[in-house]
């Protein structure tokens, strides 16, 4: 998985390239690589996204250090094994338990409470959160009354509110490209649900207390005259010098592993497509594979 910015992508003389504005060429290999992260200024030939479909790279445009996802080619949809195990685990209630209770695991570093619904999990999650706002709050000397936002209007919020809200988008940002990366469905969750990016919201809260909140309260503690662009910054920053991706990926299919379950097999009776799905120069792992 790499970031490319301030370049012209295209194909040349057969292969995947990024030219700079001087004109120098820097040659991808576009086969090994699973997932492409195009930041602000950017192009994209048509034969390069040719060629990234036909090898199963996955092209993702985001943000500055992916603290934004725009869009994205193939979401979601060129791995059906991911998507069904996910479906699965998701849709059995015993199966589900046992990925939120290592959610909680992984979150809170001891294990859940025995015997508890996922809605009693949530709401033991739900006080131990607030708890933690109150520590950094006072760690920080931030004032703190809760957390109070309207998504329709930004200004109503307090400014360690508008810092904790801009902090969260990053990470939810970069959570859903990782989450898009390994062909995983972002609306399947299994703590929240029933929205667009339910697991997104799963996937980074396993990460939000280790990295972009406590930015947030360190920010609102200067109290900046523009909290949400210093704190864009701010996880553009920490992102980049802890490789968050590199964790995600791997965090997702630890939580998902709980179920103790394996990728549903296809039936005996399928019947295979009838125009086969043509040889690419990618490895296994990528996202054509399934």
């Amino acid at each position: 998985m790499i970031f490319v910015q301030y370049g012209q992508i295209d194909v040349k003389d057969g292969a995947f390239v990024v030219i700079d504005k001087n004109g120098v060429r820097t040659h991808i290999p576009v086969g090994s690589v699973v997932c492409i992260m195009l930041e602000p200024g950017t192009r994209v030939s048509h034969a390069a996204i040719r060629l990234a479909a036909q090898v199963g790279t996955l092209l993702v445009w985001v943000g500055e250090a992916g603290v934004r996802v725009y869009a994205s080619g193939q979401p979601g949809g060129a791995r059906s094994d991911h998507l069904l195990y996910q479906a699965k685990l998701a849709l059995d209630d015993n199966l589900r338990l046992k990925v939120v209770r290592k959610m909680y695991e992984v979150r809170f570093d001891e294990p859940a409470p025995a015997r508890r619904s996922v809605e009693q999990l949530r709401g033991i999650e739900g006080a131990r959160v607030r708890k933690l706002y109150q520590l950094l709050a006072k760690r920080h000397g931030v004032q703190w009354h809760g957390r109070r936002y309207d998504p329709k209007d930004w200004k109503k919020g307090d400014v360690i509110n508008q810092c904790i809200s801009a902090a969260t988008a990053c990470l939810y940002g970069i959570s859903e490209a990782a989450i898009l990366a390994a062909g995983y469905a972002p609306a399947v969750g299994f703590i929240h649900t029933g929205k667009p990016l339910s697991f997104v919201y799963d996937i980074a809260d396993l990460f939000k207390f280790d990295t972009v909140v406590p930015v947030a309260f360190k920010v609102a503690a200067r109290s900046p005259v523009n909290p949400d662009k210093e704190v864009r910054h701010a996880c553009r920053d920490i992102f980049r010098e802890s490789r968050i991706l590199k964790k995600i990926i791997p965090g997702i299919e630890n939580v998902l592993a709980a179920g103790e379950i394996k990728p549903p097999e296809h039936p005996k009776e399928s019947v295979l497509p009838a125009i086969p799905n043509p040889d690419t120069i990618g490895d296994a792992g990528h996202r054509t594979g399934g």
